[in-house]
């Protein structure tokens, strides 16, 4: 290696409340020799990361501009309500929306619902942040409504949270620049999507021509033998035909059966 070459690496920017350790940790297994970097970014700022091209993908929420970027939706989120443990909502399992229609719900500027009217009561102001609104919840003055994953990201021992099953709910994609599929975004596609080691989609060229090509198994499951001659016939130890179609000489079928010899009038 030259002083000027770098060696392979794959940048993964993920959003708060999305955990790639599962993701990561299997591409250790698989590349061990290319570094995997985890950047958290805002969910506000990831598109703007990837497009700079400070992250080779991204695990970011949906939408995604699909003109310049490609994506693989991975899941949607529950959303839920977050609450002091002392409020009415928790005496449910869920709520409705128009079951927070006189509570105060904090709107935060980092918000990843879009909203097109936000439910409940306006707070005073909006949080800066999703991590500022908890402690205001914590506070008792405001609920919080919020994907299910950034309930647990900031969870408290004084609050807790309700699904709300009409509410806008966040969905989850593996993304990057349309333009910029590289063999290591494969190898990262294949592995969001649970491809073993041994599938060729997901892998490099390299690694899928490696790949010995196998034998396909009869129904017996017994490797298939290449057929013998099929245009000159089977033949003996010595070379010699092992049966024909002709009944006439030693050599056809019948020429070695034993009877009893006619008797002569």
């Amino acid at each position: 290696m030259t002083g000027s070459e770098v060696p392979p690496s794959f940048r993964l920017a993920y959003v708060p409340g999305v955990t790639p350790a599962k993701w990561a940790r299997i591409w250790n297994e698989r590349l061990p020799d290319v570094p995997l970097a985890l950047l958290q970014v805002p969910a506000a700022e990831a598109q703007d990361v990837l497009r700079d091209r400070a992250a080779d993908a991204g695990l970011v929420r949906l939408p995604v501009d699909r003109t310049f970027f490609s994506a693989i939706p991975l899941y949607t989120e529950t959303t839920v309500v977050v609450v002091p443990k002392g409020h009415l909502v928790t005496a449910v399992d869920e709520v409705s929306l128009g079951d927070l229609a006189d509570e105060v719900v904090f709107h935060p500027l980092d918000d990843v619902l879009g909203w097109e009217q936000p439910p409940g009561q306006p707070a005073f102001e909006r949080p800066a942040t999703t991590e500022d609104a908890i402690e205001l919840v914590a506070a008792g003055v405001g609920l919080l409504v919020v994907p299910q994953s950034l309930a647990r990201l900031y969870h408290r021992r004084d609050l807790t949270y309700r699904p709300v099953v009409d509410a806008p709910q966040s969905g989850v994609a593996l993304s990057w620049p349309e333009d910029a599929t590289t063999d290591l975004v494969e190898d990262f596609i294949g592995i969001v999507r649970g491809r073993t080691v041994n599938s060729t989609r997901g892998r490099t060229p390299a690694q899928a021509a490696a790949q010995p090509k196998r034998a396909r198994p009869d129904a017996a499951g017994a490797r298939r033998q290449p057929a013998a001659g099929k245009t000159a016939g089977k033949t003996g130890k010595a070379g010699k035909p092992t049966g024909g179609s002709a009944r006439s000489g030693s050599g056809g079928s019948q020429g070695n059966r034993r009877g009893k010899p006619r008797r002569r009038s």
